[in-house]
C-alpha cells in the first residue's frame, strides 16, 4: 500500500531506458555535427555555386571561404579538370551563406595559405559589377587570379644535394662564429663608413654611362690581344728588371719621399678645410665686384680723362702736402679735444637720422642727374642777358577763365572743353585740361625706376594727375663739360 494514499504518476523521468535512449540520441547529434562541422550544419540554407581555379594547390575538402577575412562558406568538393591542350585545373563546388546570394561576376577567387602548416583556404574578392552568379552556377577559370607562390614551393627548390651543403655549411660557418660575437661587432661597426661610401661608387659603377657592362669583355678582347706579343712583354719584364736595379741607388731617395707624403697629406687634410671659408669669402667678394667691373668698362673715358688731367696735378701734389702740415697739426689737437667725441656722436646721429632721405635723394642725381641740370640750368638763366634782362624772367600767360582752370581759385580740377557762350555759332571751343605731377618718379626706393620729371608726355585734351602712364626710362640731358 502506498502510505500517502496517492496513486503513482508516469512521466519521462520515471522510465530509466526512455532517459538513456534519449542522453545516446542527444550524443550521437552533437558527434554527427562535430564531424560535420567543416562541411556545414545540416538543414541549413546554402548558396552553391562551382569555381574553376588553376590548382587546387593543398586544398582539401571542408577548408574555409572567406570574404574580408570572414568566413563565408566551405568547400565541399574538388574535382580536378583535363583540358585538351594537357593542362590541368581544379574545380571547387563552394556552400556559402545564403548571405552571399549576390557575387557580381567580375569577383575573384585565389587559394591562399591560412598558415605557415600548410592550411589552406579560398579568398573571395567581390566585385562591382551589376551582373549577379545565380545559384548553382560555374565561374570561369579566368576569374581566378593565378597561382601565387607558397612557402612549400621556396623550400621544395632546395635538392637533397643543396640541403646536405646547407647543413655543412651551417656547421662550419657556427664553429667558425661561435666565441666572436665582440670581433664581428666591431667589425660590422667599422664597416659603415665603407659600406655609405661604397654605394654612391657602386651606384655610379653600376650606372649605364660607364658601361661596366663592356669591361670584362674588353679585358678579354685585351688578352686576346696581348697573347701574340706575349714573348716581347717577357722581354720587357726583364728590362724593368734592369730599370728597377738604376732605381735601387736612389731607393732612400724614394723612400724619404714616400715617407714624407702622408704628414704632407695630413697637414693638406687639415689645412686646407681651413681655407675653405677664406675662398668662400673670396668667390663672394668678387661675385660682388662683378657688376662693378662690368661699370668700368663705361666710365672709362671719364677716368681716362680724370688721369690725364690729374697727372700734373699730382706733380705739384708735394708742395701741397708741405703745406697741409699746419692742417693736419690743428686737426690732432681737434681730435684731443674731449669735446670732439660728442660731437661726433651728435654727428654720427645726425647721419643716422639723414641716411633715409639722402638714400631716398640720390637716385635723384646718380640716376637722373637732376642736381647737375638744376645747377646748369640755373647757371644759364643767370648768365645769358640782353638789354631787358637776364633769361631768367617771368612773362604773363593767358589762361582761359573757365571753370576748374587755373586762373583762380577752382573747386575741382579743370577737365574738359568749354565752348564760349558769347559765340551764337558755338564753334570757339576753349580747352582746359589740368597737367599736375607734384612727386615725379625719381628712381628713388619704392618707385618705378625711371627719371619722370622733366620727361612726361604731354597728353592731349584728358586731365593727368599725378605719374603719367607708363616708364619715362632713365635717359636724361647730359652735364658732362670737357676740362681744358
Amino acid at each position: 500500500m502506498n502510505p500517502t494514499g496517492r496513486k503513482p504518476t508516469g512521466g519521462l523521468v520515471a522510465s530509466p531506458v526512455l532517459v538513456g535512449g534519449v542522453t545516446v540520441l542527444v550524443a550521437i547529434i552533437a558527434v554527427f555535427l562535430s564531424y560535420n562541422a567543416n562541411s556545414g550544419l545540416p538543414f541549413v540554407p546554402t548558396f552553391d555555386m562551382t569555381v574553376n581555379v588553376p590548382s587546387s594547390a593543398g586544398l582539401v575538402k571542408g577548408n574555409e571561404v572567406r570574404v574580408g577575412g570572414q568566413r563565408v562558406g566551405t568547400v565541399t568538393k574538388i574535382t580536378a579538370v583535363a583540358h585538351p591542350n594537357g593542362a590541368v585545373s581544379a574545380k571547387l563546388k563552394l556552400a556559402l551563406d545564403k548571405s552571399m546570394q549576390k557575387i557580381p561576376r567580375d569577383s575573384t577567387l585565389r587559394v591562399r595559405p591560412k598558415s605557415a602548416l600548410g592550411l589552406k583556404y579560398v579568398e573571395l574578392t567581390t566585385g562591382k559589377s551589376a551582373s549577379d552568379y545565380p545559384s548553382n552556377s560555374t565561374t570561369p577559370l579566368s576569374a581566378s587570379s593565378k597561382r601565387a607562390v607558397e612557402i612549400d614551393d621556396f623550400f621544395n627548390m632546395f635538392d637533397e644535394p643543396t640541403r646536405v651543403a646547407s647543413g655543412e655549411n651551417l656547421n662550419e660557418y657556427g664553429d667558425a662564429f661561435a666565441g666572436r660575437g665582440p670581433a664581428l661587432n666591431r667589425t660590422l661597426a667599422k664597416l659603415d663608413p665603407l659600406v655609405r661610401q661604397l654605394e654612391p661608387a657602386m651606384r655610379n659603377l653600376s650606372s649605364r654611362r660607364t658601361g661596366f657592362d663592356r669591361f670584362f669583355p674588353a679585358l678579354l678582347q685585351a688578352a686576346d690581344e696581348a697573347a701574340p706579343v706575349a714573348e716581347i712583354q717577357a722581354t720587357m719584364f726583364v728590362g724593368l728588371d734592369g730599370t728597377f736595379e738604376a732605381l735601387e741607388g736612389v731607393s732612400k731617395d724614394i723612400q724619404a719621399t714616400i715617407s714624407g707624403g702622408p704628414p704632407a697629406l695630413d697637414t693638406a687634410t687639415r689645412e686646407l678645410p681651413a681655407q675653405r671659408p677664406f675662398l668662400a669669402a673670396n668667390e663672394e667678394l668678387f661675385r660682388r665686384f662683378r657688376p662693378s667691373f662690368a661699370s668700368l668698362s663705361a666710365a672709362a673715358p671719364d677716368l681716362s680723362e680724370a688721369f690725364r688731367l690729374g697727372i700734373p696735378a699730382l706733380r705739384g701734389a708735394p708742395s701741397l702736402n708741405r703745406r697741409f702740415t699746419r692742417s693736419f697739426e690743428t686737426l690732432e689737437r681737434f681730435g684731443e679735444d674731449p669735446r670732439v667725441p660728442s660731437g661726433l656722436r651728435r654727428l654720427a646721429r645726425t647721419a643716422d637720422l639723414a641716411g633715409p632721405p639722402v638714400s631716398f635723394i640720390t637716385p635723384a642725381q646718380t640716376t637722373c642727374n637732376y642736381l647737375s641740370l638744376l645747377f646748369r640750368n640755373t647757371q644759364s638763366a643767370l648768365s645769358e642777358s640782353d638789354a631787358v634782362g637776364s633769361m631768367l624772367r617771368v612773362l604773363p600767360m593767358s589762361v582761359a577763365q573757365l571753370p576748374g582752370s587755373e586762373f583762380g581759385p577752382a573747386a575741382v580740377p579743370a577737365n574738359g572743353p568749354w565752348f564760349d557762350p558769347n559765340n551764337n555759332a558755338n564753334t570757339l571751343r576753349k580747352d582746359s585740361f589740368l597737367h599736375s605731377n607734384p612727386y615725379p618718379n625719381t628712381a628713388a626706393p619704392g618707385q618705378t625706376r625711371e627719371c619722370e620729371a622733366g620727361n612726361e608726355p604731354y597728353a592731349q585734351r584728358r586731365k593727368v594727375i599725378g605719374n603719367a602712364p607708363g616708364n619715362q626710362g632713365t635717359a636724361n640731358q647730359p652735364t658732362k663739360r670737357t676740362l681744358r
